[in-house]
């Protein structure tokens, strides 16, 4: 029976409880709410309220003027250049800052918003006119940047790695020094609509001056504004030109070095007896297929279309020359050695045949050059007296003879005594002169071609 009094009491005192309870969450509801409400009036607007009538397919000041568009670069890298190609793979930031009046919010604060956001937006059409290839990177999201100021400035910024084209002249390879570009225009957009420049000049690109390259070195670069034009109109263009120096170092230890070391090497066949053929023949053989082979490789990674002649062909034709010369001069030199042993030996014989005759006391036999005189047949009925001729009479006669006869063959006996000089200026009296004598010309030769390669190549 108490148990039964104190029961209104219970519930009378859940009840008021469960009343204080749900008053203090109602209140708990009712401030956060209002701590909702006034932070949304205090924050920045979200992106909704910015696009609330926006229009991305329309670009900023339509019908009122071209909208102004800065643009900056970094340089990340520069992956390869291919001489073959005529290309170069570069990594760049490519950052594009515009106003546009319809993104204005109140404030001096910036709102960077998420890049996959971008289709909400207008953004300049923007492309790389030489580029071959090109991609934006996605790991882990796609590498863009989308930031807006509360004046209505955009700040667009990708991550791009294109393959892009560069004509390159190769006439003093691996001693050149070739100008890329790299060219920005808009595809859609000509100049009435959309006017580009860079935002600071020379300074709007970085990274050139610290990149480090294999086989380059940046020497200078610049930036200038110009214009495209083609059949659908003028459009904006951004250039920036940088000069890549190509560092012979590395050429001299794989090329120049080797190829010098084989001219030096043919060398050594000078001093071998001329009667060691083997060991002459195989110095030489060897050394132009070696250079053959050095020849081959050093034009595996150049392009084999263009006619035009390098400054690494140049040289390497002049060392296979003098490796190629070498090789004939032995070949020379051993044919006027036989020749010089062949005649040593006629001589030989000779004067063995000689004594021989003296010893069995016959006298040689020479035989006269002179024409045999034919009688004169006179006439018997001649009235004068026939006399004999003085001895003075008959050597005038025979001396007009002679000169007659003289007249007569002097055609021949000039080319009989042409054709003997002329061959007694290649008859050599010591065959090993020749090797005597390459030992300072060739050598001599080759220093001031050496001198005269490099004053051309390095200084005009």
């Amino acid at each position: 029976m108490p148990f039964l009094l104190h029961i209104p009491l219970i519930l009378y005192m859940t009840y008021a409880q469960g009343h204080c309870l749900f008053c203090i969450i109602s209140d708990c509801m009712h401030t956060s709410n209002h701590w909702g409400e006034w932070n949304d009036s205090q924050l920045l607007p979200t992106i909704q309220k910015l696009m609330k009538g926006y229009n991305r397919y329309l670009r900023p000041n339509f019908n009122v003027g071209p909208v102004e568009i800065g643009m900056s670069l970094d340089i990340a890298s520069i992956d390869a250049i291919s001489e073959i190609n005529m290309d170069y793979t570069a990594t760049i930031f490519l950052r594009q800052r515009w106003r546009d009046s319809r993104l204005v919010f109140p404030g001096n604060e910036s709102v960077s918003v998420d890049g996959r956001l971008v289709s909400l937006l207008w953004i300049p059409d923007t492309f790389i006119p030489d580029s071959k290839r090109s991609f934006l990177h996605d790991v882990t999201v796609e590498n863009r940047l989308i930031r807006i100021f509360s004046n209505g400035t955009v700040l667009y910024a990708l991550r791009i790695t294109a393959t892009i084209a560069c004509n390159m002249d190769l006439t003093k390879y691996p001693m050149d020094r070739q100008e890329c570009t790299l060219q920005l225009e808009s595809w859609g957009y000509n100049l009435q609509d959309v006017v580009f420049y860079w935002t600071r000049g020379n300074d709007s690109v970085r990274g050139l001056d610290t990149l480090r390259l294999a086989q380059y070195s940046v020497e200078s670069y610049y930036t200038t504004v110009a214009e495209a034009v083609y059949e659908t109109g003028h459009y904006p263009k951004l250039v920036l030109h940088f000069a890549l120096r190509r560092n012979v170092l590395f050429f001299i230890l794989e090329t120049y070095v080797p190829s010098i070391l084989l001219v030096v090497l043919s060398w050594v066949s000078f001093w071998i007896s001329q009667s060691s053929v083997p060991a002459r023949t195989c110095i030489g053989v060897t050394t132009v297929l070696t250079m053959t082979t050095l020849m081959m490789g050093a034009r595996t990674s150049l392009p084999n279309a263009n006619c035009f002649i390098k400054a690494i062909d140049v040289y390497l034709g002049i060392c296979f020359t003098f490796i190629f010369g070498a090789l004939l001069e032995y070949a020379c030199a051993h044919f006027y050695t036989m020749q010089h042993q062949t005649i040593e030996e006629i001589h030989r014989d000779l004067l063995r045949e000689l004594h021989e005759s003296k010893g069995n006391g016959a006298i040689p036999i020479v035989s006269s050059t002179q024409p045999k005189q034919q009688p004169e047949v006179r006439s018997t009925t001649q009235e004068e007296p026939t006399t004999e001729q003085s001895p003075t009479q008959e050597v005038v006669m025979n001396g007009e003879a002679k000169e007659s006869s003289k007249g007569q063959g002097c055609g021949l006996s000039t080319v009989k005594d042409a054709s003997r000089r002329a061959a007694a200026v290649f008859v050599v009296e010591n065959p090993h002169n020749i090797d005597r004598h390459a030992r300072t010309v060739f050598p001599t030769a080759f220093f001031f071609v050496n001198i005269l390669y490099w004053l051309y190549y390095l200084c005009l």
